[in-house]
């Protein structure tokens, strides 16, 4: 009984620490479009489970994604890219229903609302 007791209680903390340890539904590579002043511009994200991440947009270059956050299906994090020899910190804030992405990225220049898929 006592083996078996302990066969239990192995298999649950296994269980729990699998479920500790899921992936945030915002994990993976999506294929967006902002909205901006100058019109659509579409750009990859690519986030990673352990915060860290990168952005590549047409005009704009690559710029790592910092301050990734979740919280549930929200996902918050920073990007600070070169806008024509000008620095912009771009703010996303947004949430993930399945293979979507729906938020905005906040920035000097007001909200670009985004759009899109997980590739």
């Amino acid at each position: 009984m006592k083996k078996l007791t302990s066969g239990l209680i192995a298999l649950t903390l296994t269980v729990l620490v699998g479920c500790a340890a899921s992936v945030p539904p915002a994990v993976g590579v999506w294929v967006v479009e902002m909205n901006t002043p100058l019109g659509a511009l579409a750009a990859t994200l690519t986030v990673n489970a352990d915060g860290s991440g990168m952005m590549v947009a047409d005009g704009l270059g690559e710029a790592p994604i910092t301050g990734i956050t979740f919280d549930g299906n929200a996902m918050n994090f920073e990007a600070e890219v070169d806008a024509q020899g000008q620095t912009l910190v771009l703010e996303f804030n947004g949430t993930v229903e399945g293979d979507a992405v729906n938020g905005a990225f906040g920035s000097d220049f007001g909200d670009f609302a985004v759009t899109g898929t997980r590739q």
